[in-house]
């Protein structure tokens, strides 16, 4: 049996049931739209079976997109949960039959709240059509299995229809990346967007020292601090130098080391630091990136020390 060309087959039967779908989408779709648009409440999904579970799917669409939104399973309604249902509101039913016992068996209900109804089936005659305001259609020639009857291109194509629904939302809103990572603060564009230099540099026990400190106590105070660096600075603690680990190594190169040296022989000096605490982490490792530096000095205005931030901070916590 060859699996390859099964496999072909489905993806091609789903995908013509899209493009025959994109050319058939007519304005129930873009008044269905429109209608979430004014919803002064929330956007509730509902359906059974996989069009529950599609239905699922789109409510987290919608909620991560702006639109606040929600999944309500039918047979839950009936046993209480139709109080969540509100006039404000509108609902979403799926059903590719238009038929679903546990769907059909609210739907009088839904009207009675006086929430508006945007049915998605195959037949706007069926009990989900003729109690919907609005129908968008589920179009489908032949489902992807070889019986045709398990659904495949239905569900594909319900859930790209919801997809479309969603994307229409956004562009009326003019959503924004920024308005997608309010929504994700953990993930990585929220990290991004969100997480500051100040939420994650070091503040505390660093290796700080002065400028006329002897080179031995120096590479101490490097040892000691678990930074592979130290941070000089000068009588107002303004920071003027920094001892690295590869500065010490090329000083051993030199004929006249001593330990003995004041550091700032060895030192770099005018290194590259930041004075801005609020900047966002992500642009902090762009610099890093740039300058191909490990640890990025924080200061005030008046160059007085605050924090550091290690490369290695950002890439455990997924800054990219």
């Amino acid at each position: 049996m060859n699996y390859k060309e099964i496999a072909q087959e489905t993806l091609n039967t789903e995908g013509y049931t899209l493009l025959n779908a994109a050319n058939l989408i007519d304005d129930a779709l873009s008044e269905a739209v429109e209608i979430i648009l004014k919803c002064e409440g929330k956007l509730i999904i509902t359906g059974v079976g996989k069009s529950g579970l599609i239905g699922a799917k789109m409510a987290a669409t919608f909620a991560s997109t702006g639109t606040p939104s929600f999944f309500l399973h039918p047979t839950e309604a009936l046993h209480g949960d139709l109080g969540m249902i509100d006039s404000k509101d509108v609902v979403i039913g799926i059903s590719y039959s238009g038929e679903s016992e546990e769907l059909s068996s609210i739907l009088p209900h839904i009207k009675r709240f006086g929430a508006p109804l945007i049915g998605m089936t195959r037949d706007e005659n069926s009990s989900l059509g003729s109690f919907s305001d609005i129908v968008i259609k589920i179009v489908v020639e032949k489902e992807a299995c070889p019986i045709d009857t398990a659904p495949t291109s239905s569900t594909t194509l319900t859930l790209a229809l919801g997809d479309a629904l969603a994307v229409c939302l956004m562009r009326a809103r003019n959503f924004q990346k920024s308005d997608f990572a309010s929504f994700h603060p953990g993930g990585a564009l929220g990290k991004k967007l969100f997480v500051k230099v100040s939420n994650l540099m070091q503040r505390e026990n660093l290796p700080i020292i002065n400028e006329d400190t002897k080179l031995k106590d120096a590479i101490l105070s490097i040892s000691e601090g678990r930074l592979g660096t130290a941070l000089i600075v000068n009588e107002e603690k303004q920071l003027v130098a920094l001892l690295s680990d590869g500065d010490v190594r090329r000083a051993l190169l030199s004929e006249e080391f001593s330990l003995d040296d004041a550091v700032l022989k060895y030192a770099t000096k005018n290194p590259m630091s930041i004075d801005d605490a609020d900047m966002l982490a992500s642009d902090a490792l762009v610099l890093i990136e740039e300058k191909k530096i490990q640890l990025l000095v924080v200061t005030d205005k008046e160059k007085r020390v605050e924090g550091v931030l290690h490369i290695h901070t950002l890439i455990e916590k997924g800054i990219s």
